[in-house]
């Protein structure tokens, strides 16, 4: 790419969270090299459809390419030695975790040490990667603090655990600015279909009986996805103001009930869901709720998208 823009990195481009930050990246037109695996989690089709739109940039190259393929990485690094690396690839979902847990070993953990690896080796120094409020598990001290107890309760949140612990080694040692961010739950249009709102969502225009684990006790601190690209590419324009934080709540700091989020959304669209209740599922958080005073300390006078705001819109392009 020959601009004087500088080049940007980003892993898993074609996932939710990715995409928007793609998008938001791109219109501030700067170069963008996207990398994702397309793996079969879920539906490729929307992860096609995604990238679809990200090609519609001139300032965009892809590369199919899964991170544990330390060479081909290490190959796209050396090639446009990216400014910034932001790496949001990562095997999702916390149930799948009990069923396909080596792929969250070979893409959380290898993959990611990949990553740091090439960094070191090509003396590149900036990154920002996706870690997650799952790292706190069953911590009863709320709203969670960065500092707070971390137990996750599921193999998933053990990765990012593990991801926060080896960059700080790494930071150190290697003289490397890294920060984890750890995602609250994320919502907005293109969402992941194994997500809740994208399950409501499905349900109103398919039909049938929406599953509602723990009868719908839950609570949530929902963050807009528009939102969560907004504050990553601040945080690329004013990382100097961060070097010394290793990782940082993003959220809105507000927990919502799961119940009221489907009431709603059914007054919004005027149409009544099949409910079905069930057990509380192993692994899952009952609650989370983040305290994100050191974002707003970062931010200064930023302003959330308010959740129903973000619903509609999230409607707007994935229903109506």
């Amino acid at each position: 790419m020959k601009s004087k823009k500088k080049n940007i990195l980003i892993t898993g481009c074609s996932g939710f969270i990715g995409y928007h930050v793609s998008i938001k990246i791109l219109k501030e037109n700067y170069n963008l090299i996207g990398v994702d695996n397309h793996n079969d989690y879920y539906d490729t089709n929307l992860k096609k459809k995604r990238l679809s739109l990200l090609k519609k940039h001139k300032n965009f190259k892809f590369y199919k390419c899964d991170i544990v393929n330390k060479k081909k990485i290490f190959y796209l690094c050396k090639l446009y030695k990216p400014y910034f690396i932001i790496n949001l690839a990562a095997q999702a979902g916390v149930r799948y975790s009990f069923i396909k847990p080596q792929k969250y070993i070979d893409s959380n953990i290898t993959g990611f040490v990949n990553i740091l690896e090439i960094m070191k080796d090509l003396k590149l120094k900036n990154l920002i990667y996706a870690s997650s409020s799952s790292v706190y598990g069953n911590c009863k001290s709320f709203p969670f603090r960065e500092n707070s107890k971390l137990n996750p309760l599921n193999l998933y949140g053990q990765t990012k655990l593990y991801n926060e612990k080896i960059s700080a080694i790494y930071k150190k040692n290697y003289m490397l600015n890294l920060i984890g961010l750890r995602l609250f739950t994320v919502y907005g249009p293109y969402g992941r279909p194994d997500m809740f709102i994208p399950k409501i969502l499905r349900k109103i225009s398919k039909g049938g009986t929406l599953s509602l684990y723990n009868s719908g006790n839950h609570f949530r601190d929902f963050t807009y996805v528009e939102d969560v690209a907004n504050i990553i590419f601040l945080i690329t324009k004013k990382f100097n103001l961060l070097k010394k934080t290793d990782v940082l709540n993003i959220c809105c700091g507000k927990n919502i009930n799961i119940k009221s989020v489907i009431k709603l959304i059914q007054k919004i669209t005027g149409k009544k869901l099949k409910i079905k209740n069930k057990k509380f599922q192993r692994g899952d958080m009952k609650k989370t709720h983040g305290n994100n005073s050191r974002l707003k300390n970062f931010l200064k006078d930023y302003k959330f998208k308010n959740f129903d705001e973000g619903i509609k819109k999230t409607l707007l392009v994935d229903l109506f």
